[in-house]
């Protein structure tokens, strides 16, 4: 039975701080911003490379041996341009993009490419490869075995459809992370191959107006969306690796898409993420390991498309401050068979209303249920729910996640156990807790 005076002094800690830190939520950061060019304007120059392009023949193969090639080339042919020894260097001089492809059925390997222009406006990438709306788009392409340094934007694909970019090594100019290029940008392309690149400080990864594309075993570091999609279907991102970045995986406005056996590790800032979804409906989210995030799960208004559900089966949400957070109105995800372990949080439903919510959750083990298992079946007893309280500042003011693990909110957590002054949101039942008998 709570008293009158220990009712008061929580009230008291819960308004100073309110009253400290006001609302705030997690913000796409999701537009292309065209940031004005105020920098010298630089003029190319025609390499030399550029005569042995023109004259070749159509299915030609040019063998660069070791040395330093001026760049900003354009390939307009099918040819292959192939480096025979390590060390083979095309330097775009600091301007416009390195290599410009326009053409299908052209190969790069085993090619160091760098020194890009710094123009965002321009796009300069150290390759930019793809079609036009006129002409449409080009494809059966492969850059492979590179290495593109210094450049604003890695990999610039626009149109381009059926091509493979595996094998690279990307990083951007030394800028700060918001204006970094990225690392590789699929501008409405289609059923491409994008295997085994490690992204190191570029900002982000996009695939946008994409579709079909298989996105695997590539590794992402120190960037700002490790993997961002919006508008895009039927893909497939398996055994990927992304640590230290911003955010991990963010799909938006999409739909029909596999994630699995991906380890999303130590997104940073308040509001780093493994996964998010937003708006996105028919997913299968399987066998990914999220750890070390402040956010295992970000969850917004998924599934979008009515009658429609995501499955979120067999994770690995581990050591999270939250496993998984539920924002807006979210219903119809059948999540089953995961391991939710030493996260702060369970889950967090932050629009603060029990209608808004309704998931399916079975078969889960949940480190924090009390319960036994008799029988030993592997399934608990009693069933595990979960219930919100209004005490928990930090569920809808996150700037209070400040004081995790502070004396303060200790407090707090203790008397809102002790003497809660609300009736507690339910959020979940899982009817059939999974249960690790020793």
């Amino acid at each position: 039975m709570q008293t009158k005076p220990m009712k008061y002094i929580f009230i008291l800690c819960a308004l100073t701080l309110s009253l400290t830190y006001g609302e705030s939520d997690f913000k796409y950061d999701t537009q292309e911003k065209i940031v004005k060019y105020e920098g010298p304007i630089k003029e190319t120059k025609r390499s030399p490379i550029q005569d042995a392009i023109d004259t070749a023949k159509e299915g030609s193969i040019i063998k660069l041996k070791a040395g330093v090639y001026e760049g900003n080339i354009v390939i307009n042919k099918p040819i292959s341009l192939i480096g025979v020894e390590e060390g083979v260097v095309i330097d775009g001089g600091g301007v416009g993009s390195v290599i410009t492809i326009k053409s299908s059925y052209v190969t790069l390997k085993n090619l160091h490419i760098t020194n890009s222009g710094d123009r965002p406006d321009n796009l300069d990438a150290g390759v930019t490869i793809g079609g036009d709306t006129t002409t449409g788009a080009i494809s059966q392409c492969e850059i492979s075995q590179c290495k593109i340094t210094d450049s604003l934007l890695g990999i610039n694909a626009e149109i381009i459809n059926n091509s493979i970019i595996e094998g690279n090594f990307i990083s951007s100019k030394a800028f700060d992370l918001g204006l970094r290029g990225d690392g590789i940008r699929l501008w409405y392309s289609n059923d491409n191959i994008i295997r085994k690149n490690h992204l190191f400080k570029s900002r982000d990864m996009v695939v946008w107006y994409s579709h079909g594309n298989t996105i695997e075993e590539n590794l992402g570091e120190y960037g700002r969306y490790a993997l961002h999609f919006m508008y895009a279907g039927k893909n497939y991102v398996h055994n990927n690796k992304y640590r230290y970045n911003s955010v991990g995986i963010f799909f938006m406005y999409s739909n029909d898409t596999v994630a699995t056996g991906n380890i999303v590790k130590s997104s940073i800032g308040a509001a780093g993420l493994g996964i998010g979804l937003k708006d996105v409906s028919n997913f299968t989210i399987e066998n990914n390991t999220f750890i070390y995030n402040a956010q295992g799960m970000y969850i917004d208004r998924s599934p979008f498309e009515p009658d429609t559900n995501n499955f979120i089966r067999h994770n690995k949400i581990l050591y999270n401050s939250e496993a998984m957070h539920f924002h807006s109105l979210c219903e119809n995800n059948i999540v089953t068979d995961n391991v939710i372990l030493g996260n702060i949080e369970d889950v967090v439903n932050d629009s603060r209303s029990e209608k808004d919510f309704n998931n399916e959750f079975a078969r889960n083990y949940w480190d924090n249920y009390e319960g036994f298992d008799r029988n030993r079946d592997g399934v608990g007893d009693n069933s595990y729910k979960i219930y919100q309280y209004a005490d928990k500042l930090w569920t809808y003011n996150p700037s209070v996640k400040f004081f995790y693990g502070s004396p303060v909110i200790s407090l707090l957590n203790f008397l809102s156990k002790l003497a809660p002054f609300s009736e507690p949101i339910f959020l979940l039942e899982d009817k059939e807790p999974k249960f690790m008998n020793n």
